[in-house]
This record gives C-alpha cells, sequence and structure tokens, in this order.
C-alpha cells in the first residue's frame, strides 16, 4: 500500500524508528479501511501507507499532543516553531534552559513547539524522561540542525485522516474489530539478559508486557483482524509468537550502547492473519468526538 517509490520521512529523530523496514513492513499489511498503530512512534508506518482512515495511538502524551497540534493548524507552528531553529538557541545553556521551560509548562502548544525543538537539538534525538517526568536528554552539539518544514506539512495532510489517542496498548488490541489491520512495533526484547531489560521495565513495558501484546493479537486474530508484530527475532519472541506466521529479515543496526559499532540483528515479524471473514467496513475503535 505505498503511496510512490520516495518513500515519506517523519519530522521526527525516533530511536527505533522503521523508515528503512516500511517496505518490508508494508509486504505484510493487507488492504482494508483501517490500519491500527497502538505504538506510533515517528510514524514512519503511518506516512508510507495508504488507507482510507488511522487511528494512532502512544503512550507518550506530548507526542500525541504535537501530533495533535500539527494536524489542526499546521501553518501556525510552523511559523512558532521556525523561530527555535536559529543559531541562538543552538547553544547548550540555551537548550538547557528551553529543556528546563519545557519541563515546567502546563502550556500544551508550548510544549509540543519545545518537545519538537528538543527532539532536534537534543543528542541523538532520543526521548528520555527521570522519574519524576522530567525530560532529561542531553544537548546534541549539532552544528546545524535540520527544521522539517516540508515533513510537517506532509504529516499535517496526511493526518486528516487519523485520530489520536493516548492510552495503552491493551484498549486499542481488545476493540480492534473484524476486518481492521493493527501494526504493532512495541520496546523490543532485550538480545541479551543485561542489554537493557531495566529501561525497558522504567518505561513500563516489560517481558509480562510482551506476552500480553502476543495474546492480545491472538485475540484479534480470532475475531477477524490482521496484526502485525514487529520485535528481535529470539527463541522467546518465537515462543510468545507460535500461532502467527514468521518472517525473519537481517537488519544493520548498533549492537553497542554508545553507537559506535554496527551490526546485523536478526528483525522478526510476526504476523496474525484473521480467522473470520473480515467486514468490509472495521467499527472504529474510538469514539468520535462531538464538534
Amino acid at each position: 500500500m505505498s503511496e510512490g517509490r520516495l518513500k515519506s520521512r517523519a519530522f521526527l529523530k525516533w530511536a527505533g524508528g522503521k523508515y528503512h523496514l516500511v517496505d518490508s513492513i508494508q509486504r505484510h499489511l493487507p488492504d482494508s479501511g483501517l490500519l491500527i498503530e497502538p505504538f506510533v512512534g515517528a510514524g514512519s508506518v503511518f506516512l508510507n501507507t495508504d488507507y482510507p482512515s488511522y487511528h494512532l495511538n502512544d503512550i507518550n502524551a506530548d507526542l500525541i499532543n504535537l501530533y495533535k497540534l500539527v494536524k489542526k493548524n499546521s501553518q501556525r507552528f510552523v511559523d512558532d516553531a521556525k523561530s527555535l531553529f536559529v543559531a541562538s538557541t543552538n547553544q547548550r545553556e540555551a537548550y538547557i534552559a528551553l529543556r528546563q521551560q519545557f519541563n515546567q509548562s502546563t502550556d500544551a502548544y508550548e510544549r509540543a513547539l519545545l518537545f519538537l525543538y528538543l527532539n532536534r537539538h537534543g543528542y541523538n534525538g532520543l526521548c528520555r524522561y527521570n522519574l519524576s517526568g522530567k525530560f532529561n536528554v542531553p544537548f546534541g552539539s549539532y552544528k546545524k540542525p535540520y527544521f522539517p518544514q516540508a515533513e510537517l506539512y506532509f504529516f499535517a495532510e496526511k493526518a486528516q485522516r487519523a485520530e489520536f489517542s493516548c492510552t495503552g496498548y491493551q484498549h486499542l488490541m481488545q476493540k480492534a474489530a473484524a476486518g481492521s489491520v493493527i501494526y504493532c512495533d512495541p520496546p523490543y526484547v532485550p538480545l541479551s539478559k543485561t542489554a537493557s531489560f531495566t529501561s525497558y521495565a522504567q518505561q513500563g513495558f516489560d517481558l509480562d508486557d510482551q506476552a500480553q501484546l502476543a495474546n492480545l493479537a491472538e485475540q484479534a486474530q480470532q475475531r477477524g483482524a490482521t496484526v502485525v508484530i514487529s520485535n528481535h527475532d529470539t527463541t522467546w519472541t518465537r515462543k510468545i509468537y507460535q500461532l502467527a506466521t514468521l518472517y525473519s529479515l537481517q537488519v544493520n543496526r548498533s549492537i553497542s550502547q554508545k553507537g559506535a559499532t554496527r551490526g546485523k540483528v536478526a528483525e522478526l515479524f510476526a504476523v496474525f492473519e484473521p480467522m473470520q471473514a473480515p467486514s468490509s467496513q472495521p467499527v472504529s475503535v474510538l469514539p468520535q468526538k462531538a464538534g
């Protein structure tokens, strides 16, 4: 369901983004009236598919707030965000001050502008919060951070087909109707016991969540939905996805903590094909808001 040969980039940097895997993912996504993404992240799959409607969800409230505001008034947002992409704001002291402003702000629009700024000026595009919920990514020291104007406009136009939500993945998986397609890109299972399990657990997505997601995929499959899940290809993921059709792919990825070493890592696509005849018009996951 590609919209052309040239892939569209997200306007955010995002760890684990699927831009380079879009072609492989698309092969497993069937036609439908609705694509649901419980873990939308930067939205590369959304941006490079052509479904009539989308339900895009993420547990990160700042991310979803940003997406809703860009959808509502992209021109105002672009005009205001540009003022944060100048030489005077690309300094460590300015970054720290704006990061503090973001952490203290309760204004949705201000937080959205600063979230984009921090994403593009912070180290490696990371999105990380401390235990108090404060954004704490250090300054990235880039020569001239890119302002993604064209990408923002493209996202805003495409977002007119989308509903956004900030809730747990369980809700969307349980409500998905026959005929809908669900693409799940959860936090990946660590490749070793010491690699990154602690950070996954702190983010609220541990091995129990991994297993629960697989169970919910089986239930959605039984209701007539198609579910595709990306993850690392490990003995454990193959076990929890045993009722799915599995596809493995070797991809280039950083294999050290600092990202200096790159190597091939096995990526797994678990495809749960529907067990019931899908209806032509899947029921919406999210209630439509009045007004």
